[in-house]
């Protein structure tokens, strides 16, 4: 009998899926060039990959990811970061849902992502290993389709990133209830404006670092940040490097 998609992955996350429906979601998932999909046993190693995964790792085939963990295959903070997510959704059962993240494609193409890591369980209840994914932030539509309420947020938002911009702020110069903003945000970029507003000054950041020789304090100020410590927290949280580690790449 053919499994629904729905089905499959309610069965995987509550831990009576059978090899079947692993295979079932594997299928589905080599699908989807443009979410890397993923399912880990309890010690955080891989059980379930799709193509996606295995090509953004520069990898020839799934087996060379099978029962490994992220760390074993990516070199540094690339595999030891994704590591440590892992290790704490297996330790706590608390999942990470739609965090915002710049990946890295083999050998050295960054692309902003959306994570999501959800716990499995067994009938008992106790957390058996890791399902999840990481979904490519689109490419927005045409510039010429973007209503032009939001064209003028954006353009505040991509030429003063110093500002102290808030998604209700940008929501005013829309000249748009915070909701509705929000909604059209998420409909053009697939993220939440606080994501967009993260993702924009974490983006001219490390184009500043890759083009330029300035110190990171003073990118940090023109980012928009309140100081150096807060600049490396924050493009740590989303790159998984710190700006040193990022301009010496």
């Amino acid at each position: 009998m053919k499994l629904s998609t729905a089905a499959a992955l309610h069965a995987a996350a509550s831990g009576t899926g059978s090899a079947v429906d692993m295979r079932l979601l594997e299928q589905l998932f080599d699908h989807t060039p443009d979410i890397a999909f993923f399912i880990k046993d309890s010690a955080g190693r891989y059980l379930v990959v799709n193509d996606s995964l295995v090509e953004r790792h520069g990898l020839r085939s799934k087996s060379q990811m099978l029962g490994r963990r992220p760390s074993d295959v990516c070199p540094g903070d690339f595999g030891r970061i994704p590591a440590e997510q892992d290790a704490t959704v297996l330790r706590t059962g608390r999942p990470i849902v739609e965090r915002l993240e710049l990946h890295w494609y083999a050998p050295h193409k960054a692309v902003w992502c959306l994570t999501t890591k959800l716990p499995m369980r067994d009938a008992a209840g106790t957390v058996t290993g890791i399902i999840g994914m990481s979904k490519d932030v689109r490419a927005p539509m045409p510039a010429k389709e973007i209503p032009t309420e939001i064209a003028a947020a954006l353009r505040r938002l991509e030429t003063a990133f110093a500002d102290p911009l808030s998604p209700s702020t940008l929501a005013r110069i829309a000249g748009l209830p915070g909701a509705r903003f929000a909604r059209i945000i998420r409909r053009i970029f697939g993220i939440t404006p606080s994501q967009l507003i993260s993702k924009t000054r974490i983006a001219a950041a490390s184009r500043l670092l890759r083009e330029t020789a300035r110190s990171i304090a003073d990118i940090a100020h023109e980012c928009g940040f309140t100081d150096h410590s807060a600049f490396t927290r924050a493009f740590r949280a989303v790159s998984g490097v710190t700006p040193t580690g990022f301009r010496g790449r």
